[in-house]
Parts: C-alpha cells; structure tokens; sequence
C-alpha cells in the first residue's frame, strides 16, 4: 500500500478553513472541547480494531503490545484532560505587589490557535494523537501530518478522524517530505513535531521563519548504565524489555549500554536468559517481535552488526525485515554505531571502571532523551544530578513514558518542550498574564511630574 500526497490546493483550502474556524470562538467553549475529547475517546475505541490490525500489517506490532503501548496512553490521556480541564482552563490569581495597589493580577490560559502536528511512523497511533488531545484541551484547530512509512495505520487514522471531526476542525494529510515541506512553509500558530534531531532543526528553521513556536520531541542516544553493585538479573530482563519494546524502534529505548567492566560476562548471560523469556528460544516466531518498519530501515540498523563482537544474537532475514536482538561487545566509541541512534534491537556495550569514568562518557556526548541507572539507588540519584537528559529512571528503563503526571521531552539536541498531563494543555496554550485596576481610586504616585518620589522609591 502506498499513501499518496494530498493536494496542495486542498492542503491550503484546510489551513484557510481552520483559520476561519478557530475566529469563530467555538473552541473558547470549554463544553465544546470537553465534547471533542469524548468524540475522540469513542472514535479510538470504535476504531481500536482496525488500528490494531494495521499496526500488525506495517510493524508485525502484536495487540497487546499495540494496546499497550500505543492505543491505552492515548485514552488515558483523554481521561486525564477530562478529569481535570476545567480546573487547568481557570484563570489563576497571583499576588500583587504593593507598588501596584489597587490593581488585581492573574493568569489566562488562551489557545495559540492554528496547529500542526507531525508524527513519526514507530508509534505512529500514540504519537499523532496524544498531541492532538493537547491541542484540543487547549481549545486549538489541528492539521495532523502521519507517516508515510507505516501507510495502513496512517490510512486507518484519516478515516478515523474524518468520520469524526469535521476537517474545518481537525483534519489529516498525507504524503512525504515534499508535503512535509510544504506545511512548514505555512503559518501556524504551534508546531508539534516528533523525529529525528535532523529533522528537527529542518523544522526549527522552518518555523523561524514565522516565529512560529514549537515542541520537538526528538531523539538520540539514550545511555543504559549498569553498575558494580546492580541486581544484574533484574537489570538484564528490564534492559532486555526496553530494547526489544517494538524491536527497538523507540526514541527512549537503552541506546548503548554503559556496564562496571566486573559485571560484563554475566550482564550477557542474564540478557540471553532474559530473551528467551520474553520471546521464546527463536525471536522470529514469537508474534510479540516487531519487525524493522522498511528494507532501508533493516539494512541501516543490519549494517551495525559489522560494529563489533557480535556475544549474543546477531540472526537476521531481510525478507521478513528482522534482526534478532543483539548484544556487541569491543565496540569502538567512534563506530558508527555509536555515533547515530541505533533505532532496532542491536545493543553495543561499553565497560567502565569508574562512575566518574562513565558520567564523563555521557557529558561528552549529546544530552539524550532517556537515561537509565540500575545500581544503587543513592548512586542513581547521584548519577543524575551529575549528569542531563530529557528523563531518567533508576533500576528501570522506559517506564518514566508511562507516567501521565511526569513531563515527557528532551534536552538540547534531544528536543525541546514537555508534553503529557497537564503540560499537553500548556504546551498548546498561552498563558496570558491580566490585571485589573479599579477606576474608583486613581492614586497619583505614579504619574508625572512623580510627586512624593522618595516614598514611591521605597516601595520600588
């Protein structure tokens, strides 16, 4: 199957109805989007087979990981926005100073307006319409841009949201960069872009162009560090999970492992063990073992195994696109596979004999979007605080993601901006500081010629 790009000319007639729409004030209505929210809620659960059926078809994502990961944090995110909207959507008072009595101050949350969302193809369901429920909890229009890559899910998805929303409101387009390319040339109000770093500044550039703000949830090379005193066994099924969660191709997947040099040996063993529980003795037959998501895709990620001492793994069929997880040892830090995010199941390892040692490793490197510490939970926190990433757990990998009441983003090259929670409503709002004075008492302190100015300086 192949997505075709949709029409320029319809691409602008869809920006100049939104535009139109959104100066209608309907979506000021805090009832309105309330009511969007329960119309999409619907629509997922109306539509969670077909989606599921897609997701198989373009990355062999099985139900329960497709439920899991894709499908449930979006509902529960709409569950979120509609236990709490009304509360976020309140103006908020905040004290006044003396030097402004008899004036009153607070702070109104207004939607930016006009947004555009751009998703990648690994989680092509949860990270198209997670930002959409911020869009519409903040009171926003929506242009929403999926992946050519995965063009099931992306046609399931259009058909979704056509049979539900009117596209005045929120409407979905198709196509590659080209059209990519000639969204961003557009004005809008947000862009909300999940990629590649790459990418991301393509669009950061773009959207400079119209002061255009924007979140971009990106990527990189997320470090997994395993210390001398970790429960390796424990670290090794966790690790083993994160890495092989959609065969890799996760922006916050264990990108490169970091391990205390004694614990090396066993670390291998354990993740070996580890991966037979997961997913039987043969990774190919088990249906919970996502294929890589193109033949480019398999032969970059194919290409790594050349990086290294293959320990554990290292079974690949490019016919059915799939790379057994992997495990590399004797890798150099300059390899390319330690240079670009890996984004499949191979795992390059490299030892340290220090914590200072490792923590200098990582800070000489890109900030990354995930970090992961399994040792001592006092050394964790220490690992943490002496080093940055966009989020972090210790004694566990990915699962930081799951948290709706956590903020989700990066850091430098790995992005900019948070989203999920609440920070979904604010990452698609302005918040709008008022004050009010009273006309009943006008005091003169303030206005020339400044009299009384040593009083009026005291209170400065």
């Amino acid at each position: 199957m192949k997505i075709e790009n949709t029409n320029l000319q319809e691409i602008e007639s869809i920006i100049k109805e939104q535009k139109s729409f959104f100066a209608s004030n309907l979506t000021l209505d805090i009832s309105f989007r309330k009511e969007q929210l329960k119309k999409l809620l619907k629509a997922i659960k109306e539509w969670e087979k077909p989606l599921c059926e897609a997701l198989l078809i373009d990355l062999h994502k099985s139900y329960e990981e497709a439920l899991m990961t894709e499908l449930s944090i979006v509902t529960g995110e709409i569950k979120n926005h509609l236990a709490h909207l009304k509360n976020w959507t309140r103006s908020h008072c905040k004290r006044t100073p003396l030097k402004m009595m008899p004036s009153r101050s607070r702070v109104v949350s207004e939607p930016l307006g006009n947004a555009l969302i751009i998703s990648p193809w690994n989680y092509p369901v949860q990270l198209l319409l997670n930002p959409l429920v911020g869009a519409i909890s903040a009171g926003c229009t929506a242009i929403l841009k999926p992946s050519p890559y995965v063009p099931n899910v992306s046609k399931v998805i259009e058909e979704m949201i056509t049979a539900t929303f009117d596209k005045k409101y929120i409407a979905v387009v198709q196509g590659n960069r080209d059209v990519n390319n000639a969204l961003l040339e557009k004005r809008f109000d947000i862009i909300f872009f999940t990629g590649s770093p790459e990418l991301g500044r393509k669009v950061m550039k773009a959207a400079a162009e119209n002061l255009t703000p924007v979140v971009l949830e990106l990527g990189g090379k997320s470090p997994c560090v395993v210390d001398a005193e970790a429960d390796i066994k424990i670290a090794a099924r966790r690790i083993a999970w994160g890495k092989t969660l959609n065969a890799g191709q996760t922006c916050i997947a264990p990108d490169y492992l970091l391990i205390h040099k004694s614990r090396e040996t066993e670390f291998v063993t354990e993740f070996s063990k580890a991966i037979e529980r997961l997913h039987g003795e043969d990774c190919r037959k088990s249906r919970h073992f996502v294929r890589m998501v193109s033949d480019k895709a398999f032969e970059r990620v194919n290409d790594y195994l050349k990086c290294g001492e293959i320990v554990f793994g290292g079974r690949t069929n490019a016919k059915e696109r799939y790379i057994e997880p992997t495990l590399l040892a004797n890798v150099s830090p300059d390899s390319p596979v330690m240079q670009e995010e890996i984004f499949g199941p191979v795992l390059p390892i490299v030892t340290f004999e220090t914590r200072e040692e490792a923590i200098t490793f990582i800070r000489n490197r890109e900030k990354p979007l995930a970090l992961y510490y399994f040792g001592k939970v006092k050394n964790g926190k220490e690992f943490i605080r002496l080093t940055s990433a966009g989020g972090s757990c210790i004694n566990d990998s990915i699962m930081h993601i799951a948290n709706e009441n956590l903020p989700f983003g990066g850091v430098g090259n790995s992005g900019m901006g948070h989203y999920h929670g609440k920070l979904s409503f604010d990452a698609f709002s302005h918040q709008r500081a008022v004050v009010t004075t009273t006309t009943l008492l006008d005091l003169p302190f303030r206005y020339m010629p400044y009299k009384m100015f040593g009083l009026v300086k005291k209170l400065l």
